[in-house]
Formats: structure tokens, C-alpha cells, sequence
């Protein structure tokens, strides 16, 4: 299980550093990443499908969910490659995508509909699908382009370092050092101490990004007063992610599964691996945004 994980790890380390250089030079920030964000979207938004499925929610088919979550996360490019204007109110092309994804939903529904008890379990889980999932995506797709080109893949870059971190040394130190349990019903395997551990190490890889990293694309020197930014965006970010990976513990303990799916051996399923981003990206986005973080 540690082998597959490590190998796959590491793979997905790879596919995404040849991805974020190819990105850098493409014409249209985002125009290389925007495959993997969408896989990410349609991949992630199914297995929340599944679970609910599991809790008897009883899919005829996914395409429609698919569907939304395309237009969810296209939303969130498409605006920035028309141009200025249309860039400058990206969340309002967001929104509009949420509404026509619930519309696509809905009217699924309406024209397969034949007996009552499963259409409004389908829709919840459909609309807790483009929230949970949709939603905080488009907010990391927002971070490639946070203070321009080079800053923005620093941003998108810097905060999924900063929270895989953290997932990363929160599940070391439990394994290590964890006795306490934090959330025995949701999370049995999480502790206190793994926590704190997570935290650490977030806090240690906001201070790598913002004195490596952010100088290494934006050719702009750390300085006292980022450091404290770092030390801020760690805490808020590890934080989010820390409630991100409890909501997922929910959503599979009241399906009773251990993992969302087996699409990624050693890690589970894709949410799995983006249940701590999902919250985080918001939190991030808007420390980007106010300079919490960067320059």
C-alpha cells in the first residue's frame, strides 16, 4: 500500500510539474491545466454521486452531473482567455454556470421522471455535487491567475504545496506520535497530535513557498512582513483543509465506505486527494488576493 502510494505520488508530482511549465509558456494562463482540473471536477463530482448512491439515491446516469461540472469549471477559464473585460468578473461567469448546471439537473429529472421517492435525493446530491466539488474548483483555477501569469501559478502552486503538507505531515506524525483521537466516529485514524504535526509541517512549507518559490516566479525578494503573511496562510489554509478532510469522513461514513473509490490505488479516490484542497482554495484565494500571501 505505501509502495502504491509513494509511486503514485510521485507520478502525479511529475504529470503535474510537466503541466505547470508547459502552462507557464502557454499563450492563455491555465490553457495546459485546464484537462486536469476538469478530469479532477468530473472525477471528484462522481464519487460524491457514488456515495450517495450507496445511500440509495439511485442514478440512471451521470452525464447530466458531468455535464455541470464541465460547464462549472470551463466557467472559470473562459472568461480570462475572451479577455480583460470579461475577466475582470470571473465569479459572475462561475455563478451563471452553478445556475445552468441546476437547471441541467433539474430538467433530467423532469423528463425521466416516472415515480416519486428517488428525484429529490438525486438533485441533493447533484447540487451537494456542484457545491462541494464544482464550486471550490473554480476557485483553484481562479489562483493560476491571481496577480498575473508568473504570481498566479505561484499562487496555485504554493497553496496545493502548502496544504498537501500539511495532509502529508498530519498523517505522519498520527502514525508516529498520534494517541489522541480528534473525531473517533468520523475520522477514527485522525489525532490531535496529527494535527498539530500537519500543522507544522503547513506552516514550514508556507515559509519554503514564500521565500523559494514566489521569488523564483515573481522576482520579488521575501521580507519580514510576508514571512507573517506565510504564517498566516498556513494556519488558514491547514485549517480549511483540516475541515475539508472531516466533511469527506462524513460524506463516506454515512455511505459506510472507507474510500470515495478505488480510482487511485494507495490514496483511494479523487476525492480523497482533493477533499483537504476543497475548502482550502477559497481561503487561499482570498489570501492571495488581500496579499496575505505573494507580493
Amino acid at each position: 500500500m505505501l509502495g502504491a502510494r509513494l509511486l503514485l505520488g510521485t507520478t502525479i508530482v511529475a504529470l503535474l510539474t510537466l503541466l505547470c511549465r508547459l502552462d507557464l509558456h502557454a499563450a492563455i494562463p491555465g490553457t495546459a491545466l485546464l484537462p486536469l482540473a476538469l478530469a479532477a471536477l468530473v472525477a471528484g463530482g462522481n464519487e460524491v454521486a457514488t456515495l450517495a448512491e450507496r445511500a440509495h439515491a439511485g442514478w440512471r446516469s451521470r452525464a447530466p452531473l458531468s455535464g455541470a461540472l464541465v460547464l462549472i469549471g470551463g466557467a472559470g477559464w473562459l472568461p480570462h482567455a475572451l479577455g480583460a473585460t470579461a475577466a475582470a468578473e470571473p465569479f459572475l461567469w462561475v455563478a451563471s454556470a452553478l445556475v445552468l448546471g441546476l437547471i441541467l439537473l433539474l430538467g433530467t429529472e423532469m423528463t425521466t421522471w416516472s415515480e416519486p421517492g428517488l428525484a429529490l435525493p438525486r438533485l441533493g446530491a447533484g447540487a451537494l455535487a456542484l457545491l462541494y466539488v464544482g464550486v471550490p474548483m473554480s476557485f483553484l483555477i481562479q489562483l493560476r491567475f491571481v496577480g498575473g501569469a508568473r504570481a498566479g501559478l505561484a499562487a496555485l502552486l504554493g497553496t496545493i504545496t502548502v496544504v498537501k503538507a500539511s495532509d502529508i505531515g498530519a498523517y505522519a506524525a498520527g502514525r508516529l506520535v498520534g494517541r489522541r483521537r480528534l473525531a473517533p466516529l468520523l475520522s477514527p485514524g485522525k489525532t490531535v497530535e496529527g494535527v498539530a504535526g500537519g500543522l507544522l509541517t503547513g506552516i514550514a512549507a508556507a515559509l519554503l513557498v514564500d521565500s523559494l518559490l514566489v521569488p523564483a516566479l515573481t522576482d520579488v525578494p521575501a521580507t519580514p512582513r510576508t514571512l507573517l503573511g506565510a504564517l498566516a496562510f498556513a494556519l488558514l489554509t491547514c485549517t480549511a483543509g483540516l475541515c475539508g478532510d472531516l466533511a469527506e469522513s462524513l460524506l463516506k461514513r454515512d455511505a459506510a465506505r472507507k474510500d470515495s473509490s478505488a480510482a487511485l490505488p494507495g490514496f483511494g479516490g479523487v476525492l480523497d486527494v482533493l477533499d483537504s484542497l476543497l475548502p482550502a482554495a477559497p481561503v487561499a484565494y482570498l489570501c492571495w488576493r488581500l496579499g496575505v500571501l505573494g507580493r
